[in-house]
């Protein structure tokens, strides 16, 4: 059974609430990405895999009511099912999950792929998928052209160990050699979220995996570190409104 990465295991079901409060949405332009790119209209029925908070959801439900969300961890769903009490539910791995066969229009993987990038996720996905069905992976990204950001991301980068992120790149080698899926287009979007540099800043990257997995006394420690960072950059204090840039990459896989 793919179990669930340490990091996000912990990390996520000690800051399930935080995660749904301090992270960034998705840029509008996502709705179109969604109906042109993987072709879902008011009659498809799609998976969020790897759901979260449900913070994808949004986007989704502009386009089909037709929902199931798919996530591991408990806690996250609990914070799902609060702020969407009308979809349907699975807390399952992606590896195991107990949908018919042939019988989803697309599945959508926001901010979550990278978890479970392994061949055994992309045969269930594909199992589950219609002959003529979409794997849509999308990812928020720092903006790191500029300067307080890269430094923070720096900062990070120190951090992180063995977690599963999308920037490695690892994520990409679940597509090589494996005839299950192919790259129909991918696109870049930005994006701002905009609000205190406590909220936006701090709480967001508080929310990170691993950082979220940490003592109470580090995690306050590092809080201090990234609001240094943005004064000493910007003259913002923690109360004051920033804009933290954001990149949102968005892939259409269809199944081959």
């Amino acid at each position: 059974m793919n179990q669930v990465h340490h990091a996000a295991q912990q990390g996520f079901s000690q800051a399930a609430e935080l995660y749904q409060h301090a992270r960034p949405n998705y840029p509008q332009a996502v709705v179109e990405w969604l109906k042109q790119d993987l072709r879902l209209n008011k009659y498809s029925k799609v998976v969020d895999l790897g759901a979260g908070t449900g913070k994808f959801l949004p986007y989704l439900k502009q386009v089909t009511t037709d929902i199931v969300a798919v996530e591991p961890v408990h806690e996250m769903l609990q914070q799902l099912q609060t702020a969407h009490p009308d979809i349907k539910v699975l807390q399952a791995q992606s590896t195991n999950i107990p949908l018919e066969s042939e019988s989803i229009d697309a599945v959508l993987c926001a901010q979550s792929f990278h978890w479970f990038a392994n061949i055994e996720s992309l045969n269930e996905i594909y199992q589950l998928l219609k002959p003529s069905g979409h794997l849509g992976l999308i990812w928020n990204q720092r903006d790191e052209n500029i300067d307080w950001v890269k430094q923070i991301a720096d900062m990070l980068m120190t951090f992180e160990g063995d977690t599963p992120r999308y920037h490695s790149g690892e994520w990409k080698k679940a597509f090589e050699h494996q005839h299950l899926f192919k790259l129909e287009h991918a696109r870049v979007f930005s994006h701002v979220h905009t609000g205190t540099v406590e909220q936006v800043v701090s709480q967001r990257l508080l929310s990170t995996s691993f950082i979220a997995a940490m003592p109470e006394a580090q995690q306050q420690q590092l809080k201090q570190q990234f609001e240094h960072i943005v004064f000493e950059c910007t003259g913002k204090q923690p109360t004051d409104q920033i804009d933290f840039p954001y990149i949102t990459y968005a892939y259409d896989f269809k199944k081959i």
